[in-house]
């Protein structure tokens, strides 16, 4: 029976056993998303020389704590017989690979806020301590046979990087709040300081003004991003050097482990050669990941050792800045946020607080000064093999140099370009950035403006130099046509283009190129305007006036139909434009005066909650009536004629509309905030770039004086301004 109970255990154990092979397998492939995660991420900061490597695609989050805890199965594995070389090395690279990934998550605290910061790094701690404790828990239960058990130094030394890594983060974390309200601050300060002149003269900007004005919010907008402060800080770039290290520990292990067993595939584990696969895969994740952490690091020293770098003192270098510690003394002093009513307890917890708080307050200012003073004997130790190689690179540039000076100033037509360096936001105890650092923060911008200048809207340019002096505003509509309700919808500018271009392309006699040519390039000056209206129509009052024109443009654009009419069948030869754009207006007033009789809800007397349907035909049935009085009068129009007409018409609409785009990207500008600026501003360099011979147009065609700037974002006030002009 004993023998039986046996041999049924064994089988048990065995079908147990037979899936860990595929389990390890699914531990690679996580082990594999984050490196690969963590290699897109150092990719990201080479292609756009940010060499301080945000966190665009590995970050701290859910998902990648998950993958990380799925790749550290075989640390907090108990009971699996892992003594083999491959097992232990496997296990080793597992908590080397967490450690890599600790230092790779620093930066992209900085994208988050109070409530995400304490919850992922409590979820990251929670992982890395039970991490530590199976670890230590294995190696007390296995203390016999210590001197049998592969790479134990290795191991002792992964753990304690690990923890230290973690309590670096943890330093960070606390730093991170008190750091975004600083520079909120400061940032706001300086918005104001930089946009006192330039609304003054947002009318008469140039390209290379609104350039200019561009670049000096891209370097506010990215010295003040909060992943860039993070990764400049002390402590972060103190990580590279123990990612460095622990990257240094495995290659150790594994070289050490080839010369004394003359093999990487030898394994005991359950999880059989599937162990060979984690291996391979957390070295090279371990590989790549160091790259991002050890760069921050080389770019914090090349920055002190280059001339760029401000000299300081020993004392200088290791003080501690108040933005490390002050939300740990702001909480020292608060109250408790806990409501207890009685005072003797309320009185003990206040008392066990105050020392608690004070003990980390003194954890925290050890950590910065040994990071500090990391940094500081790697600047001693590096800085005379940095400065051989910045004489070397001196002494052969010099020829390039004085090319590169001539073909800038044949360029841009001058050799000298303002100063931005005072629109730097450094924290306190910072020294200016090198000009290298500066000058790649600049190029940047011109680079995004050489994209859009390849993506500027051609049909758009053409049909813009075909307008005049943008009586087209005014001339669309009239107060002659009666109104089908006692409130008429106001206008947008999308409204009257989507309608203009509905009644052109179903115009007969007009060739099918024009045709889509004009369809063409209203579709490009959409896509101008609708920015303009979003960013202009701040309280939204004409959101159900832009939705209205959007469904006419789908219908128009994609079937060429306005609601149910089919403009390709209407423009067919033999009918008159006179009998279409009868029927047209006869459509559209059919449409306001049903909803008109049918609808009795007394929200509907605002023409703003109209539907869309209706707001349409509105502007329709006007449109074509004013267009036909014109053929009641003593000027009889060809087809051809209708259609040039109209096609001026839109031209001096888009023209009047797109006067806005300098305050357009004025205020893309503006309104950057910390954690989003350099996004913000890279669409305003991608704007500018798209529309630089748009504004070329428009400069040689002023906003008529007199229009204040908050009028000319509407195209009512626009009418409402050349009618008093007339």
């Amino acid at each position: 029976m004993a023998c039986t109970g046996y041999d049924f255990g064994k089988d048990v154990q065995n079908h147990l056993d037979a899936p860990m092979p595929w389990i390890g397998m699914y531990v690679a492939a996580a082990s594999l998303i984050c490196s690969l995660a963590m290699a897109a991420d150092a990719f990201h900061g080479f292609r756009s020389n940010k060499f301080w490597f945000p966190s665009k695609y590995f970050s701290l989050n859910a998902t990648f704590l998950a993958l990380l805890a799925v790749s550290l199965k075989l640390p907090v594995d108990l009971t699996g017989r892992m003594w083999a070389v491959t097992d232990r090395l496997a296990k080793i690279s597992s908590l080397i690979l967490m450690s890599i990934a600790i230092g790779n998550f620093m930066p992209s605290l900085g994208s988050m806020n109070d409530k995400e910061i304490l919850m992922n790094v409590t979820a990251l701690g929670i992982l890395v301590l039970t991490v530590i404790v199976n670890v230590c828990i294995q190696i007390i239960q296995m203390r016999h046979f210590l001197d049998r058990r592969l790479m134990f130094a290795e191991e002792i030394v992964a753990l304690i990087f690990m923890f230290l890594l973690l309590v670096m983060l943890g330093s960070l974390a606390i730093m991170v709040p008190t750091t975004k309200k600083y520079l909120k601050s400061k940032y706001r300060e300086m918005l104001k300081m930089a946009s006192e002149e330039e609304l003054a003269e947002m009318g008469k900007l140039t390209f290379d003004q609104l350039r200019i004005m561009v670049k000096k919010y891209w370097v506010m907008a990215e010295t003040s991003s909060p992943q860039f402060v993070i990764a400049r800080s002390a402590t972060c770039t103190a990580s590279g050097v123990i990612c460095l290290l622990i990257a240094l520990v495995l290659a150790e292990a594994r070289v050490r482990t080839l010369m004394v067993y003359k093999t990487f595939r030898r394994t005991a584990s359950y999880y059989d050669s599937s162990t060979n696969w984690i291996l391979l895969i957390h070295s090279i994740g371990v590989t790549l990941g160091t790259i991002a952490p050890a760069l921050r690091w080389f770019t914090a020293i090349n920055f002190k050792c280059s001339e760029g770098g401000k000299k300081s003192t020993f004392k200088d270098e290791l003080k501690i800045e108040t933005y490390w510690t002050q939300m740990l003394d702001e909480w020292k002093e608060s109250s408790l946020s806990w409501h207890i009513r009685d005072r003797k307890w309320r009185k003990l917890l206040h008392d066990t607080k105050r020392p608690m708080l004070s003990f980390f307050v003194g954890v925290q200012s050890m950590v910065v000064l040994a990071s500090k003073l990391v940094r500081l004997i790697s600047v001693l130790f590096m800085s005379p093999i940095i400065s051989c190689f910045h004489n070397m690179r001196k002494l052969k540039n010099v020829s390039d140099s004085n090319t590169s000076r001539v073909h800038q100033v044949s360029e841009s037509g001058s050799n000298t370009e303002p100063d931005l360096s005072r629109y730097v936001l450094l924290l306190e105890g910072e020294v200016l950035l090198p000009q290298k650092t500066l000058q790649n923060i600049w190029n940047q911008v011109d680079k995004v403006i050489q994209i859009g200048k390849r993506q500027q809207p051609k049909n758009l340019i053409d049909l813009l130099k075909k307008f005049g002096d943008f009586r087209g505003v005014r001339e669309f509509d009239c107060d002659e046509v009666p109104s089908l309700h006692i409130h008429e919808p106001p206008n947008c500018w999308s409204l009257p283009l989507v309608t203009l271009t509905s009644i052109a392309i179903a115009l007969p006699n007009i060739s099918t190129h024009n045709a889509n040519r004009l369809l063409s390039s209203v579709n490009e000056g959409l896509f101008f305007v609708k920015l303009v209206e979003k960013c202009l129509d701040r309280h939204g009052d004409l959101v159900s006036i832009r939705n209205a024109a959007d469904v006419v443009w789908v219908g128009v654009e994609l079937y060429s139909k306005w609601q149910d009419k089919d403009l390709n069948e209407m423009s067919l030869k033999g009918r008159e434009s006179k009998e279409i754009l009868q029927e047209l207006s006869n459509k559209a007033e059919k449409t306001v005066l049903e909803f008109n009789r049918d609808v009795k809800d007394f929200l509907m007397e605002n023409p703003l909650n109209w539907p869309g349907k209706v707001i349409a035909a509105n502007s329709m049935y006007r449109i074509c009536r004013n267009i036909l009085l014109d053929y009641e009068g003593d000027r009889p129009w060809t087809d051809e004629g209708l259609f040039t007409r109209l096609t001026v018409m839109i031209a001096d609409i888009l023209a009047a509309c797109l006067t806005n785009l300098p305050r357009v990207i004025s205020i893309k500008c503006h309104r950057n905030a910390i954690n989003h600026g350099p996004k913000k501003a890279r669409q305003a360099a991608l704007l500018l770039g798209e529309s630089r011979e748009i504004l070329q147009i428009l400069q040689q065609h002023r906003t008529p004086r007199g229009l204040h700037p908050d009028h000319a974002a509407y195209i009512e006030k626009w009418r409402t301004f050349r009618e008093q002009e007339n």
